[in-house]
């Protein structure tokens, strides 16, 4: 079949010179399959171009959706950063506060309870799975909007129990809260047989034993506005602290402050000694609420 050729005359207009030309059968056939592949082709080409231009808009839209998700994406880790770090600052804080509260012992604490941690939902990582893009974005701001706000309230009653503490503290410095000095309790306040007459006596305060020459220790702030010798007591150092309280100290060997001098807590004022009437070296210590001698063992915490 393709061995047979076609023939094709050329005949010029207004001559009789005739050209001829034998060609194989298969040359019209692949000149013929060229035109319609190039045709195809060509067709193809222009259905994916607008195809191509169709999806423009929305590529671009996407790829616009892209960018601002990444631009979320990185506001976020910036907020987890700063979530990360507020949540280390408050854990320390809440560290150092409750330390303060043990040093201090303060057992009104009840409004303060529970209060570590966060009250926000953590991220649900299974549900955020199922959700993608924007709303995927925008849960996790919610979320964080919320950890934030409890880091808020968190930190507003850390404030809170860092001013009551204070406040504490003060309180406790004022208050004669430790043993003036180290021995053993000889005689406690309330009624007692009288050492000397064998008769039922009040006594204003406590006796505590020690050895002549142990050092006589402040329990509270206060200021000094008696140093000197009282009939009975021997030399006695009396001071004034706030909240109402005065503290008294009797039988000294020796006092080691001035009359109008404020001390801290925990101060050396006096030795223990055995002036006045007494029946061995120790200190005679009292305190008073509001001028009227109470039990001193009702203000010692050690």
């Amino acid at each position: 079949m393709f061995t047979k050729k076609f023939t094709i005359l050329l005949v010029p207009e207004g001559t009789d010179n005739v050209r001829q030309f034998r060609l194989p059968r298969i040359i019209p056939i692949l000149v013929i399959l060229m035109i319609a592949g190039f045709s195809f082709l060509g067709f193809r080409l222009i259905n994916d171009y607008r195809s191509l231009k169709a999806k423009l808009p929305r590529m671009t839209l996407l790829e616009k959706e892209n960018r601002l998700q990444q631009k979320q994406l990185l506001l976020m880790a910036n907020r987890i950063d700063a979530v990360t770090s507020d949540i280390a600052e408050l854990d320390k804080q809440e560290k150092d506060l409750k330390a303060l509260a043990d040093q201090i012992g303060t057992q009104d604490m009840q409004k303060f309870r529970g209060m570590g941690g966060s009250d926000a939902p953590l991220l649900d990582s299974k549900e955020h799975l199922k959700k993608t893009g924007r709303i995927l974005v925008r849960a996790m701001h919610q979320s964080l909007d919320d950890l934030e706000s409890a880091i808020e309230l968190r930190r507003e009653k850390n404030a809170d129990l860092e001013k009551f503490l204070d406040e504490q503290k003060m309180l406790l410095a004022s208050t004669p809260s430790i043993w003036p000095t180290r021995g053993w309790l000889s005689s406690r306040f309330g009624y007692r047989t009288s050492p000397f007459s064998d008769k039922r006596e009040f006594h204003r305060g406590i006796d505590i034993s020690a050895r002549s020459g142990s050092p006589v220790l402040s329990p509270a702030n206060g200021l000094v506005i008696f140093n000197g010798w009282q009939s009975g007591y021997g030399r006695v150092i009396v001071l004034k602290h706030a909240r109402g309280f005065k503290t008294k100290y009797a039988h000294l060997r020796k006092s080691l402050v001035k009359k109008g001098q404020y001390v801290k807590k925990g101060t050396k004022i006096g030795l223990v000694g055995k002036t006045g009437r007494t029946t061995g070296p120790h200190l005679h210590y009292e305190v008073h609420l509001n001028n009227a001698p109470v039990n001193p063992l009702r203000y010692i915490l050690n």
